[in-house]
This record gives structure tokens, C-alpha cells and sequence, in this order.
């Protein structure tokens, strides 16, 4: 079997959180008076951690009303998650057993707080199939960072010729390759498969079932 360890990224990988994400996102920026980005502006900032999203589309912003907006913007995730609630995307529930039938160790490296992913791995049923999660409330440098893929490595003693990095965004692609892990893109997250192509994914996947091909060649 070539990988023995396969390394997730969260939102739009396992979980389809694009719809709540956007309308937090959106409603942030009007509540603090400035102008509202469009869908695939902010679509393009998923995997960042907010703050630095925001950061992103509105440079000319200070750190503090940057804090604010992150403030703001978990707030609204957590009322807006409970009306429109997040699921996992088709198939993921079939993979994380496999995989896991199969010895194969997964993991989840994501710019999300550890205590959100928690929730809804518990909620899903899948907290059997994580034990090791990095967010952003224990890592100390984020995607595309390589610092949660190396930390993974090291912690749970896995070479990176045997590791797979998952997701949906360049910056996973980015952060797995800058670590020297071999990486997967999938398009039915946020981001189209040329730009995962151009960030350098070694597989490019429209189905994660698409997954057990690759960790089995």
C-alpha cells in the first residue's frame, strides 16, 4: 500500500460549509459598513483562517477592525450554522471507513478551531476515524504553511514518501508540497481543477471516492 497516512483538510474536503461560511462572511462586512465582496471573492479565501481572509479582500484594513471582523464573522458562523447547517460531501462517510479498515491513519490539518471541527465530527459520527487534529487554536503557523503537515509527521512518526495530503484549495496543495508530501486535489470543494493543477496536486479527484484508487496503486 503506498500511503499509510492521509491528511485532510476540513472545509470543502469533508465538510461542505460554503453556503454558511459565505453568508457569515458576507453579513460581517455589511454589519461593519463596507463594501460586500462577491461569492467567488470570498469562495477564494476558504482554508485561510478568517482573519486573514478578510485581510485578503480588504488590505486597506486595520489589525484591529481585522480582530473586529473576525469577531463578528464567528459569531454569525455559529448562529448561522444551526438555520443553515453544514454536511459532509457524498461518499466522504464511505472513504473515512475504508480507509480505516484498511490500517490507513487519518488525520486533519485545517485553519478551523479544533472545538468546531469537534463539533461536527461528533455530530457526523466521524470521531472514530480522526486522532490527530491541528487547527488553528494549536498550530502556530497556518496553510500553506507546511508547519501542520511536518508536526503531523513528526507526532505520529510517518515519512512523507508515505503521506497524502487532501484538499480542496491551492494553499493545501501548496502546504503539502512545501512539505514534500505527495497531494490530492478535489474539485467539488471551492476551488476548479485547473488551479489545483497549477498548484501543483499530484491527483486531481471530482469524486473523493476517487481516493481509494490512489491510496491503493
Amino acid at each position: 500500500m503506498k500511503y499509510k497516512l492521509v491528511i485532510f483538510d476540513f472545509d470543502g474536503t469533508i465538510a461542505d460549509t460554503r453556503t454558511v461560511i459565505l453568508t457569515a462572511k458576507k453579513e460581517t462586512m455589511r454589519r461593519m459598513g463596507y463594501a460586500v465582496a462577491s461569492d467567488e471573492e470570498f469562495a477564494s479565501t476558504i482554508g485561510f483562517s478568517s482573519k486573514v481572509g478578510f485581510h485578503k479582500l480588504y488590505p486597506e484594513l486595520s489589525e484591529e477592525t481585522l480582530v473586529e471582523c473576525e469577531t463578528i464573522y464567528r459569531q454569525l458562523f455559529e448562529e448561522m450554522k444551526n438555520t443553515i447547517s453544514p454536511t459532509f460531501f457524498t461518499n466522504v462517510d464511505t472513504v473515512l471507513e475504508e480507509l480505516t479498515k484498511r490500517g490507513i491513519q487519518c488525520t486533519i490539518a485545517t485553519s478551523r478551531d479544533t472545538e468546531s471541527v469537534n463539533e461536527f465530527l461528533t455530530q457526523w459520527k466521524f470521531k472514530e476515524y480522526f486522532k490527530y487534529i491541528l487547527g488553528n487554536d494549536n498550530s502556530t503557523l497556518l496553510k500553506p504553511n507546511p508547519q501542520q503537515v511536518l508536526k503531523t509527521l513528526k507526532e505520529l512518526s510517518f515519512s512523507s514518501e508515505e503521506s497524502l495530503v487532501v484538499g480542496d484549495m491551492p494553499v493545501d496543495i501548496e502546504m503539502g508540497r512545501s512539505a514534500g508530501v505527495c497531494t490530492c486535489g478535489v474539485t467539488y470543494g471551492n476551488s476548479s481543477k485547473e488551479d489545483l493543477e497549477k498548484a501543483g496536486a499530484d491527483y486531481v479527484v471530482e469524486d473523493i471516492i476517487e481516493l481509494m484508487d490512489i491510496v491503493s496503486a
